[in-house]
């Protein structure tokens, strides 16, 4: 099993309404949309976070409860759900508006935390702003290092500069959890934000010195690569009628994971073994199920059967 920490929240996304723009929400948050992807993906998934008991956490209890995501860590918050608006312009990734203050999933405590993992418990995810937004970013930190050597540990930094007041303290303790962690996906426009005068290779070999057992890099319409100890790989976009980019990121990061889990390889050293050809093959699925993705609008990752029926339409 792998147990997805952080934030669930519901995304404003801008949609017709009649002759009008208006904005309908839907379920997400980084770390809800990766366990959602991994539980389509067939990987058992459990969700450690706190959701409000509001309607909009109604709403996002429900997604996580009908798409089979175990619910065993999730505690339930009075304090209301944090919306996040979705802007789209032309040839740019989507920006965001958080509305979070004293929401539920930032106030995340040290007592929400089970003492212990249940056995079956191979990997943690963690990232996004759940990572920013205290108390619940030093509880989830206190997580990670509690765990740190027992469990494979996973991180998505998920960058959101608008939620970041001090740069350099940010990059300070990000490069903390680099240390901490074991696997890190990071996209290339996080890392041209994080350091803007340095290559986005250059930092990921960096990183790998600092600790990690692999780095994956994704760029976009260059497509991806993979920095392990052993070996490097690149992998190519995969072409599709692009809908929306929405949780395209996180879907790759199920992807990556779902393979990890798929292969048996989701364990520290096994993971800094893997070869050139290892490395293609994880990086290939997690574009396959990132470009599903992207053909249907939202935070929307394929299943197992559809992913199969795609990657055939691709042969």
């Amino acid at each position: 099993m792998i147990v997805v920490c952080g934030e669930a929240l519901v995304d404003m996304v801008p949609s017709k309404c009649g002759p009008e723009e208006g904005y309908v929400p839907r379920p997400g948050g980084s770390p809800s949309n990766v366990a959602v992807g991994l539980a389509r993906l067939e990987v058992p998934v459990a969700f450690l976070g706190k959701v409000s008991s509001d309607p909009f956490g109604r709403l996002l209890r429900r997604h996580l409860e009908t798409n089979a995501v175990d619910l065993r860590y999730v505690v339930t918050g009075t304090e209301h759900t944090t919306l996040a608006f979705v802007a789209r312009r032309e040839g740019e990734e989507e920006e965001y508006s958080f509305y979070a203050e004293n929401s539920a999933d930032r106030n995340l405590r040290p007592q929400d935390l089970p003492a212990t993992f249940a056995p079956e418990v191979q990997g943690i995810h963690f990232g996004s702003i759940s990572l920013v937004l205290e108390p619940g970013a030093a509880t989830l930190e206190a997580c990670m290092r509690r765990e740190r050597g027992r469990i494979l540990i996973s991180l998505d930094p998920n960058v959101r500069p608008f939620l970041i007041e001090d740069a350099a303290a940010y990059r300070a303790r990000l490069e903390g959890w680099v240390a901490t962690a074991d696997l890190i996906k990071v996209s290339a426009a996080d890392l041209g934000w994080l350091y803007p005068e340095v290559p986005p290779d250059r930092v990921a070999r960096e990183w790998l010195e600092m600790g990690p057992a692999l780095v994956v890099v994704t760029r976009g319409s260059q497509g991806s690569a993979a920095y392990g100890h052993k070996a490097e790989a690149s992998a190519a976009p995969i072409p599709v009628k692009v809908v929306d980019t929405v949780g395209a990121g996180d879907s790759f990061t199920s992807g990556a994971l779902g393979w990890l889990h798929r292969t048996g390889r989701l364990d520290r050293t096994l993971l800094a073994e893997l070869s050139e050809v290892e490395l293609g093959e994880l990086l290939g699925y997690a574009g396959l199920v990132s470009a599903f993705t992207c053909t249907r609008a939202g935070a929307d990752p394929p299943s197992l059967t559809e992913l199969a029926a795609f990657a055939r339409s691709r042969a």
